[in-house]
């Protein structure tokens, strides 16, 4: 979710100190859009016009913050904002906050295909290097995976991914990895607080006094080469051969997985996708989805209809920056998304057996919104199993961690090659279990029928409250902690849990949780990534058919209280 940092840039300041504040930002701007667009609003704010100045006003009220998800807004002018000044800032504060706690002074640096992103990533490679930092720089716009991979392999000491991922076409961001004993893992706290220091320290002076040197290294192609090798690797061979293997249909959602993609499901043996022509290739305008989300709904329209014009078994999506994936299969008349914990029921499944075939033990892991059913399968393994706080960061930092995934549609198949979601190494683990099953004359559906009998039937759904005005989202939360519910669904609430003091392990998180009778839970948090709530709802019973209606009281009891 975009944030806010209170600061003095141009909130609480009179006229004239606006616009002076406004002038220097222009003076240091880079670029010619946003800086054009700052100077216009600065000659009607001159001029008097009221509407400009308070436009200014509320672009300099604070600066964006830096947290554990790195940087995200709306592409502009200004602090609040993501431009050429805020990332070359936030590349030199990393660079010094490397530098200033002894890790090692070397980064990669990978784009997606958004707006800017390549820009973003050649000023933070420029940056870097003038502060002395050993740059490697990805060749082209590729997957988030890759990078997370190229930190690892490249044995550096952080790596930055310019990517929005899933959000609005006009939004980008700024994402971070640690090396060393981090391993490769998105940053933690109290990292992100010492980051945004050494960030604050660097905006306190003219961007212009940040030396800049292009002597950086651009990546060849053997580094995403590797990433596909050792991702091809995970999977067995297919038994049957490629004419004989399940109809898949694939889009990247106008991002940047599809030759990464291709590459990896080629060198596994499987046959190669069909395709959505007017999704398959980078376009940071998006055209034909309101939003680059998978999750959203008519985002995987296109695909399900190439799906059903093509006869396939499998529609699979992975969102712009590849991080993510999502799965549709064919009902007879149409096709149904699985629901992210779908997918990661199956997935930790099929991890879950392979260890106990190999008897390696390990760990499954899962965030807490995520349904409770990867206990199950843990404990029939005789596997253990860990609840985490909601993002990769925390998943893939799980000691022994065999297989980890977030209902958000994102899974961690191997982390011996990517400590993070992979939307392509899932993919691929989707094909061959798909092709395993068509061995035996079954199919994906016939798999979460099996794994009801096994486990039980589990339900889930999500009630999301989009909001304009971030104070929202702390309303919606106080009034929930000052007048809990007593019953959801016909269900009494048994027992409320707030995160917010640390509880069970964990540290103190925004996050209420309501356990109902007969084992259904409900979880309320706002999103780390965009401006809602999210309400997280899960169910157990004797059938998938009771559990999904549970889920649906649930979620209608629910709206009201977070509208």
């Amino acid at each position: 979710m975009t944030g806010t940092e209170a600061g003095t840039d141009g909130a609480g300041t009179g006229s004239s100190d606006v616009l002076a504040v406004a002038r220097a930002w222009a003076d240091q701007d880079p670029d010619d859009e946003t800086r054009g667009e700052l100077l216009a609003v600065l000659d009607r704010a001159t001029s008097g016009d009221a509407d400009a100045e308070a436009e200014l006003r509320a672009r300099f009220a604070g600066r964006l913050a830096f947290g554990t998800a790195g940087l995200r807004a709306e592409l502009g002018f200004g602090p609040l904002r993501m431009n050429r000044v805020v990332v070359s800032q936030a590349a030199a504060g990393l660079a010094r906050f490397l530098v200033d706690t002894g890790r090692d002074r070397s980064v990669v640096i990978g784009y997606d295909g958004r707006v800017n992103s390549d820009v973003f990533a050649r000023d933070s490679a420029e940056v870097m290097r003038g502060l002395g930092l050993a740059v490697t720089l990805l060749p082209s716009a590729l997957p988030t995976p890759v990078l997370a991979f190229a930190v690892r392999h490249l044995g550096v000491g952080a790596g930055v991914m310019v990517t929005a991922s899933h959000n609005p076409p006009r939004d980008n961001g700024y994402k971070v990895y640690l090396g060393g004993d981090d391993d490769g893992s998105q940053i933690v706290p109290p990292v992100d607080g010492e980051i945004a220091d050494a960030i604050a320290a660097v905006a306190a002076t003219p961007l212009g006094d940040l030396r800049r040197a292009t002597d950086y290294v651009t990546a060849g192609p053997d580094l995403a080469a590797a990433y596909v090798a050792a991702t091809a690797a995970i999977v067995p061979a297919p038994r049957l051969p490629v004419d004989a293997q399940p109809k898949v249909v694939y889009t990247a959602m106008h991002g940047v997985g599809w030759e990464t993609a291709r590459a990896v499901f080629a060198a596994a043996g499987f046959a190669e996708p069909a395709t959505v022509p007017e999704q398959i290739e980078p376009d940071g305008a998006f055209p034909t989805v309101a939003f680059p989300n998978p999750e959203e709904p008519g985002a995987m329209d296109l695909a399900e209809a190439r799906g059903a014009a093509v006869g396939a078994d499998l529609v699979i999506a992975n969102d712009p920056d590849a991080d993510r994936l999502a799965l549709a299969i064919p009902t007879g008349d149409g096709f149904r998304r699985l629901s992210g914990n779908e997918v990661g029921w199956l997935l930790g499944w099929r991890a879950a057996q392979r260890a106990a075939e190999a008897g390696t033990g390990g760990t499954l892991a899962a965030s807490i919104v995520s349904s409770p059913a990867l206990a199950r399968v843990a404990a029939a393994h005789g596997l253990e199993y860990r609840d985490t706080l909601t993002g990769f960061k925390w998943v893939s930092r799980v000691p022994g961690l065999v297989f980890g995934y977030e209902e958000a549609l994102g899974y961690l198949v191997d982390p011996h090659v990517v400590r993070d979601k992979d939307g392509i190494s899932a993919a691929l683990e989707l094909l061959s279990l798909a092709t395993s099953l068509a061995e035996q004359g079954r199919t994906i559906a016939d798999q979460l029928d099996a794994f009801a009998a096994e486990f039980g039937a589990f339900a889930s759904g999500q009630v999301a409250t989009r909001v304009d005005d971030l104070s929202r989202i702390g309303e919606v939360m106080a009034a929930l902690r000052s007048s809990a519910p007593t019953s959801l669904g016909g269900r009494a609430v048994q027992r409320v849990t707030d995160y917010d003091a640390g509880v069970e392990g964990f540290p103190p998180s925004d996050i209420l949780r309501y356990d109902l009778d007969g084992g259904a839970r409900v979880i309320v948090r706002p999103s780390g990534t965009e401006p809602k709530v999210k309400v997280y709802i899960d169910t157990v019973a004797e059938s998938s058919a009771e559990a999904q209606a549970l889920v649906d009281a649930i979620a209608a009891d629910v709206r009201p209280l977070v509208s």
